[in-house]
């Protein structure tokens, strides 16, 4: 039996906002083909997916769809790095893109993640945009010189991050995370898949019960 999972009541209790943000975002539609899956790829883990941390050392994985604007996935947030902890090296913790046509900046976001992912920064990007969500979220004007600020803080390379920015190979990887979300089904953020089965949890302990089940089976 696996050790478990402590969370604090502080976290509980901002996680019930994960369940508001699942009900409240509207659904992407996206009526293009999602890519192709490749020999050892699977729609929910593609050879260019980033992995937050090192890969577990079980088959077990831990997939989430998310959107650096939503606030569901804000509250989840502080959630995923504790288990990313609990669970280190027993579970590889995935993250793909799915930003929501209502919100604003999101894709922009995913943009500036993803140059930055480039420079080998994913998971520092990917942190301080859910740092700062709260000073940049919901406005309904294009945010790119702040992300950049953000990268420039980082030491990026800021002739490549732009580059790699404003290309549009970098919105394609986005829309080819996006495609492969709809077609499991995803709807809204943020999604969990645990093992390959979808999960909507109502507490944390849904989330550390179906881990120990897969780490047991």
């Amino acid at each position: 039996m696996t050790k478990p999972v402590k969370m604090s009541l502080g976290l509980v209790g901002a996680f019930l906002l994960v369940v508001v943000g699942l009900l409240s975002v509207a659904a992407v539609r996206d009526d293009s083909a999602p890519p192709p899956v490749a020999v050892g790829e699977s729609r929910l883990v593609r050879a260019d997916s980033h992995v937050l941390g090192a890969e577990g050392s079980s088959d077990v994985t831990f997939v989430e769809f998310l959107d650096f604007e939503c606030e569901g996935c804000l509250a989840a947030y502080p959630v995923v790095e504790q288990l990313r902890e609990a669970y280190a090296g027993r579970v590889t913790f995935v993250a793909r893109y799915f930003p929501m046509p209502g919100h604003f900046n999101a894709e922009r976001a995913a943009r500036a993640v993803e140059a930055a992912a480039q420079q080998g920064q994913f998971e520092a990007m990917y942190q301080r945009m859910y740092d700062t969500q709260e000073e940049w979220a919901h406005q309904q004007v294009p945010l790119d010189d702040l992300y950049r600020t953000y990268a420039d803080d980082l030491g990026l390379d800021m002739d490549q991050y732009d580059a790699d920015y404003n290309d549009p190979a970098t919105v394609e990887r986005i829309k080819a995370d996006q495609a492969d979300g709809v077609a499991l089904g995803v709807e809204g953020t943020p999604m969990f898949f645990i093992d390959g089965e979808p999960i909507q949890p109502k507490s944390v302990t849904d989330l550390t019960e179906a881990l120990d089940a897969a780490l047991d089976d």
